[in-house]
């Protein structure tokens, strides 16, 4: 059964694949190293994921083919968004959220890897689907 407390499990796996991830890498690589390492780290944790899932989007009915991707789903209910950034800008958070939205998942993290500190730099967040989960 799925519940808010083995999403938020999940989610702690997740981040600390990406602590070792960056503990071995460091900052200042692009985003695509830190998606192929990660991409290592969670099959090392035998966790499923996915990675460049196209997500579609409707407009007024219409599905419209914008070749919109995320960068990994994991185990069809965590949406991880990498970055390599400076500065983690409020736009980044509502991409995620626009990501979680059609694929109806619970929760996304944002890591962003140009950091010194990467549990201070990964920001969750969480939607209605979260919420109607015990």
């Amino acid at each position: 059964m799925i519940t808010q407390k083995s999403i938020n499990d999940l989610a702690y796996k997740i981040i600390g694949c990406a602590i070792e991830v960056h503990k071995e890498l460091g900052p200042g690589l692009l985003e695509s190293i830190y998606q192929k390492y990660l991409e290592e780290e969670l099959r090392n944790q035998n966790l499923n994921f996915i990675s460049q899932l196209r997500i579609p989007i409707k407009y007024k009915n219409i599905e419209i083919d914008c070749d919109l991707r995320l960068d990994i789903l994991v185990e069809n209910l965590i949406v991880v968004e990498l970055k390599s950034v400076e500065t983690l800008l409020p736009l980044f958070n509502a991409q995620l959220l626009t990501y979680m939205k059609p694929l109806k998942k619970p929760k996304g993290l944002l890591i962003n890897f140009n950091s010194d500190n990467i549990v201070n730099n990964t920001t969750s967040l969480v939607n209605q689907y979260f919420s109607e989960l015990l």
